[in-house]
């Protein structure tokens, strides 16, 4: 999950981009067309729902998308698309025999993640003979690092879900595409690849983070879905929480800063600042809209002709006159989204707020468009949720009135089987590329977090370096981002260091509006 726009914080070490071998042939180079099957049974089937999610969100980065529980598989399927992506997410869940048959006979990419690969061994007469690969068992040793192209990427050590272990490979027929790292140094394949089978040892999906292993799987896609793809390194940046509280002076100084140094770069506006329990005004109520502050307006258009694009961040970026969680101020708190913080000072995200609704969700929309004709800006094309986090509802309405997001999402069970929306089972992702979601948003990256001088709700702080260190992870993705946002009110030193970082990595930095 993404509370308070925060995550936690992996290292960064090594970096070499050697290519992978040998990639795919290249079936479709056209538009694809992935079908992803998703594991639906046992007490926790509802997650295969949203891994599947996942995952066709990541497939929709190269063209359409199906998905459907993995029972419904009928034979010949696989040969009506592009690639295959099964999700094995319940273990021992009966794979049909049709899908398992197909699946060794295929003449297209699969790619299989995690469960049940051993029912496709045990359907072959001769599986290690023939992809040169034999799963064994879930080493549930601890993992923090998994290698791929060179690259050490995170994976959250008290994981303890296993990555399978293989008591035979051959180096002839299968290619070890990734590497686990155990403490104590030794490693195992994490990935593995013959002929147009790819075997991922664990899911990828859980317990993301800006230069987690997940990175890895959104690359490895490529190889079987577009495996011409050129290298290209694009970046984003994004100034947030922007209102009319704030000092004009530091939008114009960025503005000039980013202009200077032929940054595109992107605002996050909030039309409407409210503190209605005058937390930090002195205990009296205050309420700044935008119209209300000319020269924070003067400032945003003087930004937009140095290469600004503006876009709305919410109405208010508050919820009512509670705190939610914190202290009901604009930026602050959710607005679609009821938080509060526990006692161990985490972030819980607790539902929808009382009043959510799509008419209640087009009138915030339609209040913040009113305030941003007054304020005389080009009308926004893009949205981004106030601390990541509306209801499916919310988006599916947004996304009728934005046609591009730019943010991290939550996704909920329902979206793919056409049942009620349930709010309380989700999944929270981010994107290394631009991607199309199930509620209808084109969904413009932002995956390697933003600068935090201190630290918050149990996230530790965020300085420029692991900005850079994130961005630097994710170019194994060959054609991937790395997109950050920075707060006006901190130094501009850090967002000139991160900046430069960022070039200096191999970045170049792009519109949003152009991708």
């Amino acid at each position: 999950m993404f509370p308070q726009d925060k995550g936690p914080v992996p290292q960064q070490r090594g970096l070499d981009l050697r290519p992978l071998s040998p990639p795919l042939p290249n079936l479709f180079p056209s538009q694809t067309q992935t079908l992803v099957l998703y594991d639906d049974g046992g007490p926790y089937g509802w997650l295969g729902e949203l891994y599947g999610m996942a995952a066709g969100h990541l497939a929709s980065h190269f063209g359409d998308w199906t998905a459907k529980p993995v029972g419904q598989y009928q034979a010949g399927d696989l040969a009506k698309y592009t690639a295959v992506i099964y999700v094995g997410s319940t273990y021992d869940q009966p794979v049909p025999v049709a899908f398992l048959d197909d699946a060794l006979a295929a003449t297209r990419p699969v790619i299989w993640i995690y469960d049940n690969i051993w029912q496709l061994a045990n359907r072959s007469t001769n599986f290690v003979g023939t992809f040169g690969f034999n799963p064994w068992y879930f080493d549930t040793s601890s993992v923090a690092k998994v290698v791929y192209k060179g690259t050490n990427l995170t994976r959250y050590a008290a994981n303890g879900g296993g990555i399978m272990l293989h008591s035979a490979l051959d180096p002839a027929k299968a290619t070890v595409l990734a590497s686990a790292v155990r403490a104590d140094g030794t490693t195992f394949p994490w990935a593995v690849r013959s002929g147009f089978l790819t075997y991922i040892g664990e899911n990828p999906f859980a317990y993301i983070s800006e230069q987690d292993r997940y990175v890895a799987f959104s690359d490895l896609l490529f190889d079987a879905l577009a495996p011409s793809t050129q290298e290209r390194h694009r970046a984003l940046v994004r100034i947030e929480d922007v209102s009319g509280k704030f000092d004009p002076k530091d939008i114009r100084a960025i503005a000039d800063y980013l202009s200077s140094e032929q940054v595109p770069f992107s605002i996050a506006v909030i039309p409407q600042y409210l503190d209605p329990l005058g937390a930090e005004n002195n205990g009296i109520p205050q309420s700044i809209a935008m119209h209300e502050a000319p020269a924070m307006v003067d400032a945003l258009k003087y930004a937009v002709s140095k290469g600004a694009t503006l876009h709305m961040h919410g109405y208010t970026h508050q919820y009512s006159n509670v705190p939610n969680p914190y202290n009901g101020v604009s930026a602050d708190d959710f607005e679609f989204w009821r938080a509060h913080v526990d006692p161990a000072n985490y972030v819980i995200l607790d539902g929808p707020i009382p009043e959510d609704s799509d008419t209640w969700a087009a009138g915030r929309i339609a209040n913040g468009l009113a305030e941003w004709a007054l304020c005389g800006f080009a009308p926004p094309t893009t949205w981004e949720y106030p601390h990541y986090a509306g209801s499916a509802g919310d988006s599916r309405t947004i996304s009728t009135l934005f046609p591009t997001a730019y943010h991290r999402g939550l996704y909920f069970k329902g979206a793919l089987t056409g049942q009620p929306d349930d709010p309380t089972k989700y999944l929270g992702q981010f994107f290394p590329y631009v991607v199309n979601d199930v509620y209808g948003f084109k969904v413009i990256p932002e995956n390697i977090a933003n600068y935090e001088p201190l630290p918050s709700n149990n996230n530790p702080p965020r300085p420029p370096e692991v900005i850079i260190a994130n961005a630097k992870a994710n170019l194994v993705v060959r054609d991937g981002f790395a997109s950050f946002y920075f707060h006006p009110f901190y130094d501009i030193a850090m967002l000139k260091q991160i900046v430069a970082g960022i070039k200096q990595a191999g970045y170049t930095f792009v519109k949003p509006q152009d991708l």
